[in-house]
């Protein structure tokens, strides 16, 4: 039997489109913070990730409107939050990131009251619900449940990522991670326990190199409403102290069913 040539094609497709099609389809990275600047905590994994052909999409929740600080004298309010939009696009272009910046407002109009707040938060959740379903990311990296400074904007994304996440079956595997910080690399003990973690449940340990870390505090000068360059460098010799890995904690949902605590 002779075999033509759109068969022959099909038959090539059949057997080896899946590796074909597989090898096209870049991973998704997911990366949702909560104010312009906080990207800083994982910039050297965005450069390594992007240089490694990984499609990264980060998000801000909020516009950062209230970022007055000891290093500028600007007023809280909507131009500072433009300073900031701006700031934060450069800062993406830099690292080299899809930039989904939200326009929520910093604190999340917490000093609004039950009424201001729980709507603000509310429709967050909902828009980076659409975010994720839009995304189709493999994985996402948030906050933990100690927001790195315990900020409550920190641990409240967070939290609503985590919700997002549990809240359904979604169309492709997803994989949630925290970022954290090894106790054993905090020495004060009250920051240990605000902000420290175990290595045993940091079991993410992704090393980046001098180029990674040059390059995302070429991102933090960007922000330089809230980062001098003065201050930049000092930052940058202070993670030093951290090493050249950035650890994640594994969100990772039970694989039984259990009828007793105990």
């Amino acid at each position: 039997m002779k075999l033509n040539v759109f068969t022959l094609g099909l038959i090539f497709i059949f057997l080896n489109g899946f590796n074909l099609f597989s090898q096209d389809i870049p991973k998704k990275l997911l990366a949702i913070f909560a104010h312009p600047d906080d990207e800083q905590t994982i910039a050297p994994l965005l450069v390594k990730l992007v240089e490694e052909e990984i499609e990264v999409t980060l998000v801000i929740a909020t516009d950062g409107r209230l970022g007055v600080n000891e290093y500028n004298d600007y007023e809280a309010g909507d131009g500072l939050a433009e300073i900031r939009k701006q700031e934060m696009l450069c800062a993406a272009e830099v690292l080299g990131v899809n930039l989904i910046h939200l326009d929520y407002h910093d604190q999340l109009k917490a000093g609004e009251g039950f009424d201001g707040h729980i709507p603000h938060v509310q429709d967050l959740i909902f828009e980076l619900k659409k975010i994720v379903k839009k995304i189709q990311p493999d994985a996402i990296i948030t906050w933990g449940p100690d927001g790195a400074t315990t900020h409550m904007d920190h641990r409240l994304v967070g939290a609503s990522v985590t919700q997002i996440f549990v809240s359904q079956q979604w169309e492709k595997p997803i994989e949630l991670f925290y970022f954290g910080i090894p106790s054993d690399l905090i020495s004060d003990e009250r920051a240990k326990t605000l902000r420290g973690q175990l290595r045993s449940y940091l079991t993410v340990q992704i090393p980046f190199n001098e180029n990674h870390y040059d390059k995302a505090y070429q991102a933090l000068l960007c922000h330089e409403s809230q980062y001098p360059p003065g201050v930049v460098g000092k930052i940058k010799m202070d993670r030093k102290q951290l090493g050249k890995t950035i650890y994640l904690r594994q969100f990772m949902a039970p694989s039984q069913i259990r009828t007793s605590l105990f």
